[in-house]
């Protein structure tokens, strides 16, 4: 009998040692940001035990580490349901009047159960001055005060310093000294610590020294492979270049491997949109969407991801019903220039070219300084539907606002040819993309039509020049491309005609250039004619 009473001392020993370590691993993968696995294993906790307070506290707290406020007040809640003496229900009790903005019953909470721990349990303090740290009303003074008196109580525990050091650099962000002295203590205790390296990591991005961020966040991850944040913070690091989103995109699939959240989905998105992989944003964008999730960032990612591939036809209709849910969504004061671009590219895209135009309009309203930007694609718009006026006035508007470039004075050059036929002011416009394209072949074509069809009467051969370096251009094996044929043709009957009407008539020349013809196009009746005339 009194062998029995040992073993089951032994064995509620045995039982209660296993649950701290259990309730302890649930809180590491909190930390870690395994949310998933650390939910399943506070709630066996709490089927095993449910009058523990500490279990519901701490769901709670992965819950609002996630951001699921509502979830995390209702857990709080339930720790003073189920045991009110313990001081952990104290905490989440005065954690959820501070979510809701009752400072001052928050305090009152956190005061009583100080006094009754005597000031002496650093968990207490730690828990009390995060709630501080981490709330929408920050009180980095109190939380400052808190966790040095932690400190004192528990000097071995890293996670006094870890906060410690957040708390000091939320009190002054320019001044970041005692926050690293903070993380460099954490150190100090534990060389290995992932959690100081990544705080001390996140700090060199402050400072923008980028190198030495990314050597903390590779050393925390080369000793503990399993700490999500690293990866998180890394693939938030190379967000910030343009062309580092590949390895964004690498850091944020190896986090989805260890805590495949919806918001670590979001972020994912985010890298892959950064680095122009629209396809994939459309898939995991949708996937995601299946799943609850919902914001009006990820519409309007998904929306600019359909009209990049709006080459597959499909994508967009699907891109200017994603944009019309987007504006349902979305506050006005969050619309930017880009989401009535897209659009209006999508409805450009779709043939609905006026209503394009109005799209464009808003962007320009919305942000002045990209008026330049959206002229062009409203120039674009008015000439594809062949309204070469209006294309004209807006390419003019452009010039005035930014210039033209080479391409746009092209556009300008065929307006004024097909539109209102002012050769002169075509000529004028092919002349500006020779000089800023001089290898762009197409630019000597059209000045040499701007210049014939402006003077067809023209006994001198102005154009002879430009069709002529037009034929230079395009070399023998690429004469019949489409692209090619069509300016080799007229180049050649102009230049053969060249040579067999004008005063420097050279016969043999003139059938070099109307063989060329005849070669390209056996059926051409100028090259038939020509060569009726000339044996």
């Amino acid at each position: 009998m009194k062998l029995n009473k040992i073993f089951s001392g032994i064995l509620l020993v045995a039982t209660s040692t296993a649950f701290g370590q259990s309730l302890q691993n649930a809180t590491k993968n909190t930390d870690n940001e395994f949310f998933t696995e650390a939910d399943k294993e506070f709630r066996i906790l709490i089927a095993t035990e449910p009058t523990n307070a500490s279990n519901y506290f701490y769901l709670g707290e992965n819950f609002y580490a996630q951001k699921e406020i509502d979830s995390a007040v209702v857990y709080w809640n339930k720790a003073l349901e189920k045991d009110a003496m313990n001081p952990i229900s104290s905490v989440a009790a005065g954690k959820a009047k501070l979510i809701k903005g009752d400072i001052a019953g928050a305090k009152a909470l956190f005061t009583e159960v100080l006094t009754k721990t005597k000031n002496k349990n650093a968990e207490i303090i730690r828990m009390i001055a995060k709630a501080y740290l981490t709330s929408d009303f920050p009180n980095t003074t109190e939380s400052i005060a808190l966790l040095t008196q932690a400190v004192k109580v528990d000097p071995k525990n890293e996670f006094n310093y870890l906060l410690l050091g957040d708390a000091y650099l939320t009190s002054d962000p320019i001044n970041p000294n005692e926050a690293i002295k903070n993380y460099n203590d954490v150190l100090d205790l534990n060389p290995k610590s992932p959690r100081g390296l990544v705080r001390i990591g996140k700090l060199y991005t402050r400072v923008n020294s980028d190198s030495a961020a990314n050597v903390n966040f590779a050393k925390a991850i080369s000793i503990d492979p399993t700490y999500a944040p690293a990866y998180r913070e890394n693939a938030e690091l190379y967000l910030k270049y343009k062309n580092k989103a590949n390895k964004a995109i690498e850091n944020w699939k190896k986090y989805l491997e260890l805590n495949n959240s919806q918001e670590a989905r979001y972020r994912y998105i985010t890298a892959l949109y950064k680095g122009k992989q629209y396809t994939e944003v459309i898939t995991e964008a949708n996937n995601l969407m299946a799943t609850g999730f919902t914001s009006f960032y990820l519409d309007r990612m998904l929306t600019f991801a359909y009209a990049e591939t709006n080459a597959d036809k499909a994508n967009i209709d699907k891109g200017l019903a994603a944009s019309d849910i987007f504006f349902k969504k979305v506050p006005q004061d969050k619309i930017n220039f880009l989401d009535y671009k897209y659009r209006g590219q999508l409805l450009q895209a779709a043939n609905k070219d006026s209503l394009a135009i109005l799209e464009y309009e808003k962007a320009i309203a919305k942000d002045e300084s990209k008026k330049g930007e959206i002229l062009t694609v409203i120039a674009k718009a008015y000439l594809k539907s062949k309204k070469y006026q209006k294309g004209i006035d807006v390419l003019e508007e452009k010039l005035k606002v930014s210039g033209l470039t080479s391409a746009e004075y092209f556009d300008l050059g065929k307006a004024y040819f097909f539109g209102p036929k002012k050769y002169a002011l075509s000529d004028s416009a092919f002349s500006k993309v020779i000089v800023k394209s001089p290898t762009f072949t197409s630019g000597y074509y059209w000045k040499a039509r701007s210049i014939y069809f402006g003077n067809l009467n023209d006994k001198t051969f102005a154009a002879k020049p430009y069709y002529e370096k037009t034929f230079e251009m395009i070399k023998m094996e690429e004469r019949n491309t489409p692209a090619n044929k069509s300016m080799v043709l007229e180049s050649c009957k102009y230049l053969g005609d060249y040579y067999f009407n004008s005063t420097a008539k050279d016969v043999e020349k003139a059938k070099s250039y109307f063989s060329i013809v005849q070669e390209l196009d056996p059926a051409d009746a100028q090259a038939k004619a020509f060569f009726t005339k000339v044996k």
